[in-house]
């Protein structure tokens, strides 16, 4: 039995020297990799802000799900990575609230060291079913 895979890339520079693809799915089943706030245009949203970085952050999910037919409906799990967890959790589970408050996926949310870059504070996963 065969499954469709699809892969679906970003302009991130960095997908193909680490191998990796924004998003991927296999047949139902769909998962976006840890997303930062990306700009489409270039650049980046939110320098020292959480909460404007989440808001891209979710955006940018929701425009890689849409590549694949797929809604911020469809999602069942998120993973949030912060960087300072203590200082920004609030701010960044409002962006998620925000979006996700009547669909209520499961989630985690993670205080981490570090991201690629200095200027990333959050970086959220998403895992969808389009059943």
């Amino acid at each position: 039995m065969s499954t469709q895979r699809t892969n679906v890339g970003s302009a991130a520079p960095w997908e193909k020297v680490v191998g990796y693809s924004r998003l991927v799915r296999v047949g139902p089943m769909i998962w976006v990799t840890g997303t930062t706030a990306f700009l489409p245009e270039g650049g980046h949203a939110g320098d020292g802000d959480a909460y404007a970085q989440a808001v891209q952050v979710l955006v940018n999910i929701e425009r890689a799900l849409a590549e694949v037919d797929a809604t911020l409906e469809h999602v069942v799990r998120t993973r949030m990575f912060l960087t300072e967890l203590s200082r920004d959790r609030d701010a960044v589970g409002r962006a998620h609230g925000e979006r996700f408050s009547k669909i209520r996926p499961a989630t985690s949310m993670l205080g981490i060291s570090a991201l690629y870059e200095p200027w990333m504070l959050v970086e959220i996963e998403a895992d969808a079913y389009v059943g």
